[in-house]
């Protein structure tokens, strides 16, 4: 276990359920919100009314809008900010930092700008030392359902063995099962790409195809994500284990799943501006698309699934569309590269 609190920096429903698990061991817990309203009700309500309004919280989990208060002098810090913003809040954290705090990263996402995953970011952002020995949670985890003390399944990737224990042994519980990888490209890969392919398994079932089409489009989805991985230099295993395969099952298929939700929407016709107009939280999976198709241009790769979701975000095509794209393309071998 650590020495000193633990800071979770972002009070969305993800930063809220870890932080209420790790509150609920009897961890000293300091949840930094950048909402004023979040942090008072958490404090004196014990309840997230913005992003988990569901989800009694444990008395003994604090609240602030202060970093130095949420930061100063933590054991532990857990970076789960939207991706887009965790280089500019994690700025903010540095100056608070010690040169041996665990850091615990659960943003799933990659840089719109830099396509740089959060193990790229963080150790640019971070003091050195800090970033090289960061650790990554990953894994099928709809935080409403861990809010709620379902058994859960997730994996923690780190480059330093010690690192990924320690981290282990902090969210460890009855109820989420914590194992450990030292795959960090291939988590951050998986945890990331799966959005997209959410989004188009959320299209398909707005167009009204069933569970053929869902299969196919999962199982394709994940020899993409493989593909463009295994390229960039993750060890293929990976994806068919909980950050890879069981994250991607989870967001295609569940209700709670905001990626899906996008696609459902697009596949019954709406605008993605109008979509994301009507949304409180962040579909990660939206600029995603936009960073995963530059990355398998990049690297060479070929993703036709993530290049119809591009563009139905950002070009206009239709549902239907794409799926016809997908469908009349040239016959193949199951095993390709």
């Amino acid at each position: 276990m650590t020495n000193g609190h633990v800071a979770v920096i972002g009070a969305g429903s993800w930063g809220t359920a870890l932080g209420n698990l790790l509150a609920k061991k009897g961890i000293d817990t300091v949840l930094w919100s950048f909402e004023a309203d979040v942090a008072e009700a958490v404090e004196r309500e014990h309840r997230n009314p913005r992003y988990l309004s569901d989800v009694p919280l444990d008395a003994r989990l604090r609240a602030t809008t202060s970093m130095e208060k949420a930061a100063a002098g933590a054991g532990a810090v857990v970076s789960v900010s939207p991706s887009h913003v965790v280089r500019p809040v994690m700025a903010q954290v540095r100056p608070h930092l010690s040169k041996d705090v665990l850091l615990i990263s659960a943003s799933k996402g990659i840089e719109f700008d830099t396509l740089k995953t959060m193990d790229a970011v963080l150790d640019e952002v971070l003091p050195g030392g800090v970033g090289e020995c960061a650790t990554f949670l990953s894994g099928p985890s709809f935080a409403l359902e861990v809010g709620l003390g379902q058994p859960t399944a997730v994996t923690i990737a780190s480059r330093d063995a010690d690192a990924a224990v320690a981290a282990q042994d902090l969210f460890q519980t009855d109820y989420f099962r914590v194992y450990t990888n030292p795959d960090v490209l291939g988590v951050e890969l998986g945890g990331a790409l799966k959005n997209v392919i959410a989004i188009a398994s959320g299209t398909v079932h707005g167009l009204g195809f069933g569970h053929n089409t869902q299969a196919a489009l999962i199982t394709r989805g994940l020899a993409e994500i493989t593909r463009l991985g295994v390229a960039l230099g993750a060890d293929p295993i990976t994806f068919s284990g909980l950050a890879g395969m069981g994250d991607l099952i989870l967001t295609c298929t569940g209700a709670l799943s905001r990626n899906r939700s996008v696609g459902v929407e697009l596949g019954r016709g709406r605008s993605i501006e109008e979509i994301l107009a009507g949304m409180t939280m962040v579909a990660e999976g939206v600029k995603t698309a936009h960073a995963a198709r530059a990355l398998a241009l990049r690297a060479g790769v070929e993703m036709p699934i993530v290049e119809e979701v591009y563009a139905l975000l950002y070009e206009g095509r239709s549902a239907r569309e794409a799926v016809e794209n997908l469908m009349l393309r040239s016959p193949k071998p199951e095993q390709w590269r």
